[in-house]
């Protein structure tokens, strides 16, 4: 018995129980007070309807109190839903841009190596048209190399333009990097051409004693050039016909570049310094 009586206990519900255990304590109250009470309480009226009242109010409070719970616990778990939902949503969320991140750092090496590339070939250009320029005689070069002057004849033979190509084509033929007559830059476009009795250079006229700058190997272009046909042919022309002219050797030397009056290349092609040398022999023959 005692036993099915714990077990009816625990199956009850929580609201049946308390209303039943609280019924049972007011009447078990209100019979103890009429006990009390002198005549047995024969003559007070039985107060069944109070506590009737104060019983269900009793239980309409813990009902209200189970519903509130109820509600709260829902609350509770919506919040709870919502949380975990917002978690999972910013995991993704942090995958994506953990991802994107990955991907642009990945583009940014590819780019940096594209700028690497053009910046290497950017300056190797760079490096070609100096050259280029120096060659052709439209960038200014510094450098060693001879100091040749030829003057006009005591008895007043003239320098002609011939007896100049035939220095100029000596000093390319012997390994000239660069050359100028008079302060002007001779390239591949340059004539040297008289006018009159005047000696003319990019289209300006020269006076004597006719100075040429000639860069390159200053240690042997001396040598170089009395060993050329052309430089030969000046040196017996000039002696005679008693052209004064002397040749040193110049540890450095500036040669401007061609004025901007000369008609300028519309492109160049990097060759040899024999093709060069051949080119700028077309340009100006003998």
């Amino acid at each position: 018995m005692p036993d099915t009586a714990v077990n009816e206990r625990v199956n009850t519900p929580l609201l049946t129980l308390i209303t039943q255990q609280s019924l049972d304590e007011d009447y078990q109250h209100v019979a103890e007070r009429r006990a009390a009470e002198p005549g047995g309480g024969a003559d007070r009226p039985r107060p069944h309807r109070a506590a009737a009242v104060v019983v269900g109010v009793f239980g309409l409070l813990v009902a209200v109190a189970a519903v509130q719970t109820s509600q709260g616990e829902d609350v509770r778990s919506a919040g709870r839903a919502t949380l975990i939902t917002q978690i999972d949503q910013g995991r993704e969320h942090l995958s994506h841009l953990q991802r994107e991140m990955v991907r642009l750092r990945e583009l940014n090496v590819g780019l940096q190596s594209r700028l690497d590339r053009v910046t290497a070939e950017q300056q190797a250009a760079a490096v070609r048209e100096q050259r280029l320029a120096a060659t052709t005689g439209f960038g200014a070069v510094t450098g060693p190399g001879i100091r040749v002057s030829v003057d006009d004849a005591p008895d007043g033979t003239l320098v002609t333009d011939r007896d100049l190509r035939l220095l100029v084509n000596g000093l390319w033929e012997s390994g000239a990097e660069a050359v100028s007559v008079g302060g002007q830059r001779l390239t591949a476009r340059s004539a040297i051409r008289n006018s009159g009795d005047a000696i003319r250079v990019n289209n300006r006229s020269l006076s004597p004693p006719y100075v040429v700058l000639a860069v390159g190997d200053e240690k042997t272009l001396q040598a170089d050039l009395m060993e050329t046909t052309t430089g030969l042919q000046f040196r017996d022309t000039a002696d005679a016909l008693g052209f004064p002219w002397s040749m040193e050797n110049v540890d450095s030397q500036y040669l401007p570049a061609a004025p901007a009056r000369v008609a300028r290349l519309r492109f160049a092609v990097e060759g040899t310094a024999e093709q060069n040398r051949n080119q700028h022999r077309k340009e100006a023959p003998p």
